[in-house]
């Protein structure tokens, strides 16, 4: 099993690294959790946008469980955010043509703080609770809390971005209802936001979190999508304008 694992892995990188060269991927292939990036390619697609830019906060892994890879692998490019160091130099490698920042995002008037790191990716977090509670469960142990900077969000757009990110993936681990609260959206009125609305969990049940959808409609966005982990919003007044 192990070693089918691993070839399905390598594999997986292979042809990740053959779409990097490529003007656009085949419309069937998914690189995200379950098929959030399709859908966006045909939010996208339906209002005439090829190419896109985007801010990836959480991006973890450059070409696994990301909603962002199947637009840099069509030439879109964008801001990847990652506060985990050793997830950056494979963020670098796969791809070297977007922005990467080793940095988290504040909830507030911190300059750093702690980030917990788990011996599985995609699950560390700067919430402390969050950490004790999934380190308590015993499946995953943290291994290292490292002292990360931050930067905030609406610093984050200002200074990548000439206007606003077509989108917004958002990926961290309890945080992201807080991170979203920061964002001045009358100055950033992000198009299309892809959220995680479900909570965690180590089996199949994964409870969803309504209040960031509540949260995201009283700034003017639609749900336009939901996968059951995420939620992709859509800002109304750019989704009702004819293309």
């Amino acid at each position: 099993m192990g070693d089918s694992m691993g070839m399905f892995k390598k594999t997986k990188r292979l042809v990740g690294n053959m779409l990097v060269s490529m003007k656009s991927p085949p419309a069937y292939l998914s690189w995200s959790q379950c098929g959030e990036d399709v859908i966006l390619r045909s939010l996208f697609n339906d209002k005439k946008m090829k190419k896109i830019s985007y801010l990836d906060i959480g991006a973890s892994t450059p070409d696994s469980g990301d909603n962002t890879f199947l637009f840099y692998s069509g030439g879109s490019r964008g801001v990847c955010v990652e506060a985990n160091k050793a997830l950056i130099p494979k963020l670098q490698r796969i791809r070297p043509k977007d922005k990467i920042l080793n940095v988290g995002v504040t909830i507030g008037d911190e300059q750093e703080a702690d980030f917990f790191i788990f011996d599985c990716e995609g699950i560390s977090t700067f919430d402390k609770k969050e950490a004790e509670k999934r380190a308590a469960s015993g499946r995953y142990k943290i291994i290292e809390t490292a002292k990360v900077p931050l930067i905030s969000g609406n610093r984050l757009i200002k200074e990548n971005f000439s206007t606003v990110p077509d989108l917004l993936s958002i990926d961290i681990e309890g945080l992201d209802l807080a991170v979203l609260q920061t964002l001045d959206f009358n100055t950033f009125p992000i198009p299309v936001i892809c959220v995680e609305t479900c909570t965690y969990s180590e089996n199949h049940i994964r409870p969803k979190d309504a209040s960031i959808a509540q949260y995201l409609v009283g700034k003017g966005y639609e749900i336009y999508a939901d996968t059951y982990i995420n939620t992709i919003f859509v800002h109304a007044k750019w989704f009702h304008v004819e293309s």
